[in-house]
């Protein structure tokens, strides 16, 4: 469960935000600038509220009254980035076992590397670098890195951006197959109407830093 109710002060206007989801996927829907990717920095622990509570499962992530602020790396939370954040200058295996470092040896995790690719469909690209894979590929190996570490929260920013419309359908098909397969709770950040509506179980339209509507169970995008 993902429990958040925190405020952030911007140059431009306050983002104030309050959900609590199970194991669901909870769509950031709005313009650019309207603070869907700042939260998103907020609930990895790269920004840090000015005021309120992140909770995961049992776990204070951020508390301001309390004053526990949990590092990014202690989080246990995954985050695919809109620009997918590979090391050029690595293989797709070791961009996937980096997110390993700090945390746990190689070959000690519960998920095994190599199956996770070979799961995605990329297991043969193991020793191509991301300037050798298309969009949807660099994407693939983005995900496996993200899940590798067997997080309890996915991060999602934009992830379907930079892609073409046939890659993009099959791509929210696996998000969503992915969901049902780690029963962890998903936040995902959009601008796309039809993202918004096949993905999300529950979605935030946000303007301004605020989402709008009464209630976050009128799901339907405005």
């Amino acid at each position: 469960m993902l429990e958040v109710r925190i405020s952030k002060k911007l140059w431009h206007f306050n983002l104030e935000l309050e959900v609590k989801i199970d194991n669901q996927i909870l769509v950031l829907w709005g313009p650019s600038g309207a603070g869907k990717t700042t939260t998103l920095h907020c609930l990895a622990g790269l920004l840090k509220p000015s005021d309120g509570f992140i909770k995961l499962n049992a776990q204070v992530l951020f508390s301001s009254d309390e004053k526990i602020d949990v590092p990014t790396r202690l989080r246990n939370v995954g985050y695919l980035f809109q620009n997918y954040a590979l090391f050029p200058h690595m293989t797709v295996r070791q961009n996937v076992l980096y997110g390993l470092r700090g945390k746990r040896r190689a070959g000690t995790s519960g998920v095994d590397a190599v199956e996770l690719l070979n799961s995605f469909g990329v297991g043969h690209l193991i020793e191509r670098y991301p300037g050798q894979l298309s969009g949807g590929e660099r994407q693939r190996v983005a995900l496996a890195r993200a899940l590798v570490v067997q997080p309890q929260l996915l991060l999602l920013d934009e992830p379907f951006s930079a892609l073409d419309k046939s890659t993009r359908e099959s791509l929210r098909q696996e998000v969503k197959k992915l969901h049902r397969q780690w029963k962890i709770p998903f936040v995902l950040v959009s601008h796309d109407e039809e993202d918004a509506q096949f993905l999300g179980d529950l979605i935030v339209s946000l303007e301004n830093g605020r989402f709008r509507g009464d209630s976050l169970q009128a799901v339907s995008v405005q």
